[in-house]
Parts: structure tokens; C-alpha cells; sequence
């Protein structure tokens, strides 16, 4: 396994992320222990979760199983570098009309205190906001986080799903108050999803954010099944996604075969290639596939196969504004 800096912190993670999404939904507990198991003992030390995975009445399921896995003890918890999250509402009928998406101090206390009670902890490394909150102002947010870290509740602070101008508010906000801020976001970003390029990835650079990338593999568009089978169990959305990139997936399935490697190690090398990613997240339902994924940091694509992907999957032609100016 590799490691790298998270952002401009001093917290080094391992160049793969452990999504843990699918753990308590399509993944069983048993499995779920397992895939945690043989990814600490491959050097994956970075984990990420949510208190919304479970979905539904259900949330905070895999957050429990996380929690259980810790409690077997065999200094799991201190060798892992945690991250959860905090905005969606949880089904939680206690929090009567606060059970909304959202970023209240309040919310983020309350929700915190019940990730940490489900994941059988005292402190997370990397509290992240799931989602902008456009409503609640900063100095609330950044009131709310600071008082989490200097409290040992959290080491640090991150944010998913944000635009690149929402980042560069939310640490100058956070300079005002001389407090860090946001050290990773977390972003949709792959081969088939290069958009962030324009502005995120640029952003996010600038600042010194760590980026993680989430679904690297377009919901598994990229893994390499999607020619595969006739569709029968596939949703109407997915088989229109196939037949939108069929020829796209084509190309890719046969430069793939030349490099004689996996089309999603392919694409995972692909994003850990840019030196702006901390790491992708690889999410797991079985074992099987965690030891797939781990193929992927040890492949080095020289600059011909950058170009072809560059071919195969073209970006938005670079950064903003230059990209659609001139």
C-alpha cells in the first residue's frame, strides 16, 4: 500500500479509501468484519462512512457495524484513520422538526454524539459535512466545528459535494475566525465524470484540500460488467447509462485487455494518477472485490495510456475559464 498526505495536514492515509456504504445494506455483518479485516491487513488504514448508510429508517446501521468490528479490540479503532459524516436526516424521531438535511450546530452536536455512540468511540479523525448547507451562515458552522476539535471529538474537518467557489468562502471564513477549516472534500470524480476539473479539482489545490474521489467507478459502470449479461436485473436508468457509453465502455474494455489489467483498477490507477486525489474510495460488497481493488495502487500508466483515456473519455478541456473561453 501507498501513502500520502491528507491536503496540507500531517495526517498521512493510505492511497485507497474504504467506502463502507454497502456494509449492513447489500453486505452483511460477517462480511462486512472480514472486508475491514483483510483491508487493515493490506495497509488500507483510511475508512470513510456516514450516519445516513443504512438509509432510511435504518440509518446508522453501518456505523453500528463499525462500531462492533472496533469493539473486538486488537487495536483496530487506533490503527484506523475514521471518517464519518453529518447532514442528511436520520429518521430520528427525537429530532421532531430538526429531521431535516441540514447543518445546524445543533444538528452537527446531536448527530455526532450518535455517530460516536454507534461507532463505539470517543473521536473521529475527519468529521465531514455531506452536503453545502446553503441556508446556515458559517460563523454557525465554523462555531459548531471548532468547538467539536478543540474538544478531541474530532481531529479535522471536511466537506463533500461542494462547489470550488463554496470552498473558497468556507475557508475564508474559517481564516477570520484563525481556524483551519475544511482539510479534504470529498467529490464525485472518475473517468466518466471529469467536470471537476473546471473548478474543484483547481480549487481544492490552491487551498491545500485533500480530495477524495466517491463512486470513481460510476456505479460500477467502469468495473468492467457492464458489456456483460444481458441486462435482466439492471434498472431502466442503468441500461440507458450502458447504451449512452456503450462505445465509450467498448474502447476502454480493449485498451484495458492490451494493458492486461482490470478495467476498474484501470480506472482507479487513472484517478490516483492526478496528483490533486488523495484517494478514491473503493466500495466493497465482498471480499473478492476488495482484493481486486488493490491491484489498482500498484499500476502506473505511462503517458500514451493517459492520452488514449484522454481520448476515450475527454474532460471539459481543462481548467476554468480557459477551457470554454478560448
Amino acid at each position: 500500500m501507498e501513502y500520502t498526505y491528507l491536503g496540507r495536514t500531517g495526517l498521512r492515509v493510505s492511497r485507497l479509501c474504504l467506502g463502507t456504504m454497502n456494509f449492513g445494506v447489500d453486505t452483511d455483518e460477517k462480511e462486512s468484519f472480514r472486508i475491514m479485516d483483510e483491508a487493515l491487513d493490506a495497509g488500507i488504514t483510511f475508512f470513510d462512512t456516514a450516519n445516513i448508510y443504512g438509509w432510511g429508517e435504518n440509518s446508522g446501521t453501518t456505523e453500528t457495524i463499525i462500531g462492533k468490528w472496533f469493539a473486538q479490540g486488537g487495536q483496530r479503532r487506533e490503527r484506523v484513520v475514521l471518517a464519518t459524516k453529518v447532514y442528511e436526516p436520520i429518521c430520528n424521531p427525537v429530532d421532531g422538526p430538526n429531521d431535516v438535511k441540514g447543518l445546524s450546530l445543533y444538528k452537527i452536536r446531536r448527530h455526532l454524539e450518535g455517530s460516536l455512540r454507534r461507532l463505539q468511540t470517543d473521536h473521529v479523525e475527519l468529521y465531514k459535512m455531506h452536503h453545502i448547507d446553503r441556508r446556515t451562515p458559517w460563523e454557525e458552522l465554523w462555531e459548531a466545528f471548532e468547538n467539536i476539535v478543540r474538544t478531541g471529538k474530532a481531529d479535522y474537518i471536511g466537506s463533500s459535494n461542494f462547489a470550488g467557489w463554496q470552498l473558497v468562502k468556507a475557508q475564508a471564513a474559517a481564516k477570520e475566525r484563525k481556524f483551519m477549516g475544511i482539510t479534504v472534500e470529498q467529490h464525485k470524480y472518475g473517468l466518466l465524470n471529469r467536470i471537476p476539473e473546471l473548478e474543484v479539482l483547481p480549487a481544492a489545490r490552491d487551498l491545500g484540500i485533500g480530495v477524495v474521489a466517491w463512486s470513481p467507478l460510476e456505479g460500477g459502470l467502469l468495473g468492467g460488467r457492464a458489456l456483460k449479461g444481458n441486462g435482466s436485473g439492471r434498472t431502466e436508468r442503468q441500461q440507458a447509462l450502458i447504451e449512452k457509453h456503450r462505445s465509450q465502455l467498448e474502447r476502454f474494455s480493449a485498451l484495458c485487455e492490451k494493458l492486461g489489467e482490470k478495467e476498474a483498477n484501470v480506472a482507479l490507477a487513472w484517478v490516483l494518477a492526478n496528483p490533486v486525489l488523495t484517494a478514491p474510495i473503493i466500495g466493497p460488497r465482498t471480499i473478492e472485490q476488495l482484493r481486486d481493488s488493490l491491484r489498482a495502487v500498484e499500476i502506473s500508466l505511462d503517458a500514451s495510456v493517459m492520452a488514449e483515456l484522454d481520448e476515450i473519455f475527454p474532460g471539459p478541456g481543462g481548467e476554468a475559464p480557459e477551457a470554454y473561453s478560448w
